[in-house]
């Protein structure tokens, strides 16, 4: 039988916020303000990108209204199953080209990225649950929230009050634990790519 964690342990010394945030499914349905959901963008606003570029754009809807609606239409069955109970919806985009000359960004998913951890980690310590997911319909979601096609659909994110696991189905109940990572050194290499690792 499968061995669950209770708790994680870094291999090198970091920040408990780091370590300690992780993605659950379990909410209770309970509202939150726009203030606590605003208060996760301004996390994002401060995360670092080139040039200073911030390319993140973030489509959101808070639970019972007409636009978390259609971000819960979007999502595949299996995710409708658990975000049913979301207090909001949100949609990551990213902007192609700079902002400041129109030239494509090489680097605008990877700058977004780093505003979504931002908003993630602001989230977890505020006590919500804030969980990534990219189970949608990119190509609904572009068409229905008219997204310009020089813009990227990242991923979406559910945003709730945290809720006792036994609250979701069985099935899901099995997948709300910790869970590990890979070891350093399996991914990072000195000098070159080194598939052996170091």
């Amino acid at each position: 039988m499968k061995k669950h964690l209770t708790s994680r342990l870094a291999d090198y010394p970091i920040a408990s916020f780091i370590l300690n945030r992780w993605s659950p499914r379990a909410m209770s349905g309970d509202p939150i303000t726009k203030d606590e959901l605003f208060t996760l963008f301004e996390a994002a606003r401060w995360a670092p990108s080139s040039y200073n570029n911030q390319p993140w754009i973030f489509i959101y809807g808070m639970q019972g209204t007409d636009a978390w609606k259609t971000l819960h239409e979007l999502q595949v069955p299996f995710n409708q199953e658990w975000t049913k109970k979301s207090s909001a919806l949100v949609l990551i985009v990213s902007k192609n080209n700079f902002y400041h000359n129109g030239k494509p960004s090489v680097t605008h998913s990877f700058d977004t990225g780093a505003a979504w951890m931002a908003l993630a980690l602001e989230g977890r310590e505020k006590g919500l649950v804030v969980h990534g997911m990219e189970g949608f319909d990119y190509e609904a979601a572009k068409a229905k929230l008219l997204i310009p096609s020089d813009y990227t659909v990242e991923a979406m994110i559910a945003i709730g009050k945290p809720a006792p696991k036994e609250t979701l189905s069985p099935e899901l109940q099995a997948k709300e634990v910790l869970s590990t990572r890979r070891r350093v050194t399996d991914f990072v290499m000195e000098g070159s790519f080194n598939r052996g690792g170091p």
